[in-house]
Protein backbone atom coordinates (compact mmCIF):
# COMPACT_ATOMS: atom_id res chain seq x y z
CA UNK A 1 0.00 0.00 0.00
CA UNK A 2 1.23 3.37 -0.85
CA UNK A 3 1.63 5.97 1.82
CA UNK A 4 0.08 9.45 0.89
CA UNK A 5 1.09 12.80 2.57
CA UNK A 6 0.72 16.18 1.17
CA UNK A 7 1.54 19.37 1.53
CA UNK A 8 -0.01 22.64 0.38
CA UNK A 9 -0.22 26.15 1.64
CA UNK A 10 -2.98 28.19 1.21
CA UNK A 11 -0.52 31.22 2.67
CA UNK A 12 2.94 32.03 1.37
CA UNK A 13 4.06 29.51 3.64
CA UNK A 14 6.66 27.33 1.95
CA UNK A 15 7.85 23.68 3.88
CA UNK A 16 11.47 23.30 3.09
CA UNK A 17 12.59 19.61 2.84
CA UNK A 18 9.50 17.46 2.69
CA UNK A 19 10.69 14.25 1.86
CA UNK A 20 12.59 14.33 5.46
CA UNK A 21 9.25 15.47 7.13
CA UNK A 22 7.65 13.12 5.21
CA UNK A 23 10.13 10.25 6.44
CA UNK A 24 9.77 11.22 9.78
CA UNK A 25 5.93 11.09 9.83
CA UNK A 26 6.09 7.76 8.24
CA UNK A 27 8.24 6.64 11.59
CA UNK A 28 5.87 8.50 14.09
CA UNK A 29 3.21 6.37 12.50
CA UNK A 30 5.05 2.98 12.17
CA UNK A 31 5.94 3.31 15.95
CA UNK A 32 2.67 4.31 16.64
CA UNK A 33 1.59 0.97 14.78
CA UNK A 34 -0.10 2.86 12.23
CA UNK A 35 -0.29 3.11 8.53
CA UNK A 36 -0.55 6.71 6.78
CA UNK A 37 -2.47 5.83 4.10
CA UNK A 38 -3.83 9.13 3.35
CA UNK A 39 -2.72 12.27 5.24
CA UNK A 40 -2.63 16.12 3.95
CA UNK A 41 -1.37 19.19 5.86
CA UNK A 42 -2.58 22.63 4.79
CA UNK A 43 -0.42 25.22 5.76
CA UNK A 44 -2.67 28.58 6.21
CA UNK A 45 -3.33 32.24 8.05
CA UNK A 46 -4.84 32.73 11.43
CA UNK A 47 -7.92 33.97 9.51
CA UNK A 48 -8.29 30.54 7.22
CA UNK A 49 -8.30 28.78 10.50
CA UNK A 50 -10.92 30.81 12.35
CA UNK A 51 -12.91 30.60 9.62
CA UNK A 52 -12.65 26.62 9.63
CA UNK A 53 -13.07 26.47 13.18
CA UNK A 54 -15.77 28.67 13.36
CA UNK A 55 -17.81 26.60 9.98
CA UNK A 56 -16.76 23.07 11.51
CA UNK A 57 -16.70 22.74 15.08
CA UNK A 58 -18.95 26.04 15.68
CA UNK A 59 -15.48 27.42 18.18
CA UNK A 60 -14.97 31.50 17.72
CA UNK A 61 -11.36 31.27 18.70
CA UNK A 62 -7.94 31.22 16.89
CA UNK A 63 -6.32 28.28 17.36
CA UNK A 64 -2.77 26.44 15.88
CA UNK A 65 -4.36 22.99 14.59
CA UNK A 66 -7.15 21.39 13.06
CA UNK A 67 -7.43 17.97 12.48
CA UNK A 68 -9.84 16.08 10.27
CA UNK A 69 -10.00 12.13 11.51
CA UNK A 70 -10.88 9.89 9.00
CA UNK A 71 -8.69 7.23 10.03
CA UNK A 72 -10.09 3.60 9.67
CA UNK A 73 -8.65 1.07 11.70
CA UNK A 74 -4.88 1.13 11.71
CA UNK A 75 -5.02 2.95 8.42
CA UNK A 76 -4.27 6.93 8.57
CA UNK A 77 -6.60 8.78 6.73
CA UNK A 78 -7.06 12.76 7.67
CA UNK A 79 -6.65 16.38 7.16
CA UNK A 80 -4.36 18.83 9.15
CA UNK A 81 -4.30 22.41 9.37
CA UNK A 82 -1.93 24.49 10.81
CA UNK A 83 -2.36 28.01 11.17
CA UNK A 84 1.71 29.55 10.18
CA UNK A 85 0.53 33.02 12.34
CA UNK A 86 0.15 30.84 15.20
CA UNK A 87 2.74 28.89 14.85
CA UNK A 88 5.48 31.88 14.41
CA UNK A 89 3.64 33.48 17.96
CA UNK A 90 3.74 29.52 19.77
CA UNK A 91 7.47 29.63 19.05
CA UNK A 92 7.90 32.92 20.68
CA UNK A 93 6.01 32.45 23.68
CA UNK A 94 7.59 29.13 24.57
CA UNK A 95 11.05 30.12 23.53
CA UNK A 96 11.69 27.31 20.95
CA UNK A 97 12.73 28.00 17.19
CA UNK A 98 9.74 28.14 14.63
CA UNK A 99 10.99 25.05 13.53
CA UNK A 100 10.52 23.24 16.28
CA UNK A 101 7.35 24.49 17.19
CA UNK A 102 6.21 23.68 13.80
CA UNK A 103 7.36 20.00 14.15
CA UNK A 104 5.48 20.27 17.32
CA UNK A 105 2.59 21.29 15.74
CA UNK A 106 2.63 18.79 12.90
CA UNK A 107 3.43 15.44 15.15
CA UNK A 108 0.44 16.62 17.40
CA UNK A 109 -1.77 16.44 14.57
CA UNK A 110 -0.73 13.10 13.53
CA UNK A 111 -0.95 11.76 17.43
CA UNK A 112 -4.75 12.94 17.00
CA UNK A 113 -4.99 10.53 14.20
CA UNK A 114 -3.16 7.91 15.92
CA UNK A 115 -5.76 8.14 18.92
CA UNK A 116 -4.19 10.27 21.24
CA UNK A 117 -6.14 12.79 23.28
CA UNK A 118 -5.19 16.19 24.95
CA UNK A 119 -8.68 16.93 26.87
CA UNK A 120 -7.42 16.40 30.84
CA UNK A 121 -4.18 17.14 32.54
CA UNK A 122 -2.70 13.90 32.30
CA UNK A 123 -3.60 13.23 28.43
CA UNK A 124 -1.97 16.98 27.79
CA UNK A 125 1.16 15.70 29.63
CA UNK A 126 1.42 12.74 27.72
CA UNK A 127 0.60 14.32 24.53
CA UNK A 128 3.48 16.88 25.12
CA UNK A 129 5.50 14.35 25.97
CA UNK A 130 5.04 12.27 22.94
CA UNK A 131 5.86 15.53 21.02
CA UNK A 132 8.44 15.84 22.56
CA UNK A 133 10.33 12.18 22.08
CA UNK A 134 9.09 12.27 18.34
CA UNK A 135 10.46 15.69 17.99
CA UNK A 136 13.96 14.50 19.01
CA UNK A 137 13.43 11.55 16.35
CA UNK A 138 13.66 14.54 13.56
CA UNK A 139 16.49 13.57 10.87
CA UNK A 140 17.09 15.76 8.11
Amino acid sequence: METMIEFNSQNEFELKGESAYESWLNTVAEEENRIIQELGYVFCSDAFLLDLNQQYLDHDTFTDIITFDYCEEQFIRGEIYISTDRVRENAVKYEVSYTTELKRVMVHGLLHLCGHGDKGGAEKALMRDMETFYIDKFTS
